[in-house]
């Protein structure tokens, strides 16, 4: 599919095409050391008003590929492969051939972050600027991708505080980020984010070091904005459990590559690569047929070292159904074991 809309542009119809197309995508950081590969050889496809998950430890280069979407990669680090095809929107008025980013020139992509593509990151703390009020950088955002007067651009600000629950938006507008709890931070970063209009938003770890009850309050409320704004979504995070709430469909990440691709029903109920049964078997469970305590399961070994990775599975070191030089000795395509259902690794060729 990734090919077609390369090749083929105009044989799909808007509405058909995904908002995301990523192919061979692959980003390296020039270190004293020597080149660090942080994705490697990434592919994936997001239709349109979808939710994709994409699920990995941390360090596993899941938000150098969010940064690597945006183009927003900085020396010494570089996308040095790759594809990354972004569609018009039947929203926005339709008929815009898809366009590969990566060819794009910066004054161009600065058109796009932003108004097409939005993100929220990590932590809303470091993100929101320190010295300005929230209503001041929501409407910053606003009118660097609208043609609106000031009194709109504030108007809009309250609108959007509005719609992600903050109460008294037309107060919060003045406060500076400091004055705000963690949960509202969080939403104060969506309502910048989504105040443009984006086509897909993209949210890295929108639920870290927030407390239980919060992260149950931002992930209903992105599931409902989603709903209500007919987003396309990538969510990033390490919770398993984030990811089955809201996901269409998950991506496993290792290592820099995706070694596992299904449908999140498809994916929680039939996992096919180790590295995806093991992360499944370390979640806790409440099983009140068991009288005694169990231990946790988890995961042996640690993450491997992006520096002195093989040409074969990553993960290898860590796999108790490893098969020795058939594991180590050449690199491991991508096997489609069913319908939507894709796994890197041995076992299934």
């Amino acid at each position: 599919m990734v090919s077609n809309v390369k090749q083929n542009p105009e044989i799909q119809t808007t509405e058909s095409q995904p908002v995301l197309a990523v192919k061979n995508l692959k980003t390296q950081f020039l270190t004293a050391e020597g080149v660090v590969t942080a994705v490697d050889d990434v592919s994936f496809c997001l239709p349109r008003a979808a939710t994709l998950g994409l699920v990995g430890e941390s360090g596993c280069g899941k938000s150098i590929l969010a940064l690597s979407i945006l183009r927003l990669i900085l020396f010494p680090g570089r996308i040095s492969g790759g594809e990354i095809w972004l569609s018009g929107s039947p929203n926005k008025g339709g008929g815009e051939e898809p366009v590969d980013l990566l060819k794009l020139p910066e004054h161009e992509m600065r058109r796009v972050r932003g108004a097409r593509i939005a993100m929220i990151f990590q932590e809303p703390m470091t993100a929101l600027n320190p010295v300005f009020t929230v209503g001041n950088q929501i409407m910053e955002a606003i009118r660097a991708h609208q043609k609106v007067n000031p009194q709109a651009a504030r108007e809009r600000a309250i609108e959007m505080l509005r719609a992600v629950a903050i109460p008294l938006p037309h107060l919060r507008m003045n406060d500076y980020p400091h004055q705000l709890s963690g949960g509202l931070r969080q939403r104060a970063m969506i309502a910048m984010a989504l105040a443009t209009e984006p086509e897909l938003l993209i949210a890295d770890e929108p639920t870290t070091a927030l407390d239980v009850t919060i992260q149950s309050q931002i992930i209903d409320l992105l599931a409902d904005l989603k709903e209500r704004f007919h987003l396309s979504l990538l969510i990033i995070s390490h919770d398993l459990g984030v990811i089955a709430q809201v996901a269409d469909s998950v991506a496993i990440m290792y290592a820099g590559k995706i070694v596992e691709e299904a449908s999140a029903r498809d994916l929680f109920k039939n996992p096919l690569h180790p590295y995806t049964q093991a992360l499944l078997a370390a979640v806790p469970r409440l099983d009140p047929s068991r009288k005694h305590r169990t231990r946790l399961e988890t995961v042996s070994g640690s993450v491997p070292d992006l520096k002195t990775l093989s040409l074969g599975c990553a993960f290898q070191p860590r796999c108790k159904f490893e098969m020795g030089t058939r594991c180590s000795g050449s690199a491991i395509p991508v096997i489609t074991t069913q319908l939507d259902h894709s796994v890197r690794c041995i076992k299934y060729g």
